[in-house]
Parts: structure tokens; C-alpha cells; sequence
């Protein structure tokens, strides 16, 4: 609990002094004095300063606020009808999600067989090409031969 000065306590509740006074002087406020200066319970006699007009309007209104049963049945058969409505929509958005899932599922499917018939593909090229240097390769050193065995015949 923290006990306020006159002064904190009218900046509170927008009282002024005399009015501050007259609340104490009446006993409606928790006081106590400490060094000379009075101080104030906030916390207690917060009914004491709520103008009397509000506390009037506030206790009149609360008779006025009564509320048909016919106006509640439809309230809560609002809320009911908006409550389907929201699972209704919750629902078709699963399907879509779920159908949209497959889609992508069976899509990435393909592309991974596509995927693997490529490997295979260029692993066939890659062993022709292989192939290929090899019989180039051989034929260089064919023909280096020949030439070697022309030039030597020639020579000789």
C-alpha cells in the first residue's frame, strides 16, 4: 500500500484541496500524518469520490440494461450460424491444401523420374565419349606408326 500527499492524491483523482478536505474532515478517506504532512490511503474511499451524478447514472442504467430473451436466442443462433460458417470454410480449405498436396507430391514425382532418366542419359554419353577418345587416341598412334614405318622405308 503507498500512501499518497494532498497534492499526488489531486493530481489522482482531479479533486481539489477543500474537496480533499471535506472528504477527510467527513471520514471518508483513510489519513494518516507522518513529519507533519497528511497522507492519504488511495486505495480506500475510492466510492467517496466518484461524483455522486455518475454513481446516479451508473445505478439507473443497471435497471434499464434488461435484454429480451427473444434478442439472446438470436444472438447465440448469430454465433452458432457464424460458428459453421468458419468450420464450413476451415473444411474446404483442408480439401484444398490436401488436393494442392498431391498435386505437388505427384509433381515432384515426375521430375525426379525425369531427373533420373537424364543420369542415365548423360552417364551413356559420357562412357560413348570415353569410347570415343579411346578409338582417337588409338588411331593417332596407328597412324604415327604407318608414318614412322613410311618415312624409314623411304629413308633406307
Amino acid at each position: 500500500m503507498r500512501w499518497m500527499s494532498d497534492e499526488e492524491y489531486s493530481k489522482l483523482t482531479g479533486l481539489d484541496i477543500g474537496a480533499i478536505n471535506d472528504l477527510c474532515e467527513r471520514g471518508k478517506l483513510s489519513i494518516k500524518v507522518e513529519n507533519g504532512v497528511r497522507l492519504i490511503d488511495p486505495s480506500k474511499g475510492a466510492r467517496e469520490v466518484v461524483p455522486a451524478q455518475l454513481r446516479e447514472l451508473s445505478a439507473h442504467n443497471t435497471h434499464e440494461m434488461v435484454v429480451q430473451p427473444e434478442f439472446i436466442e438470436k444472438t447465440i443462433g448469430t454465433i452458432i450460424n457464424l460458428h459453421e460458417k468458419v468450420l464450413d470454410a476451415k473444411d474446404e480449405t483442408l480439401e484444398a491444401v490436401k488436393v494442392e498436396n498431391e498435386f505437388l507430391r505427384e509433381a515432384i514425382g515426375s521430375l525426379q523420374e525425369l531427373y533420373d532418366e537424364d543420369r542415365k542419359t548423360i552417364h551413356t554419353l559420357q562412357e560413348q565419349l570415353k569410347l570415343s577418345q579411346e578409338e582417337v587416341e588409338f588411331m593417332r598412334r596407328k597412324y604415327k606408326l604407318m608414318w614412322n614405318k613410311a618415312i624409314d622405308e623411304h629413308t633406307s
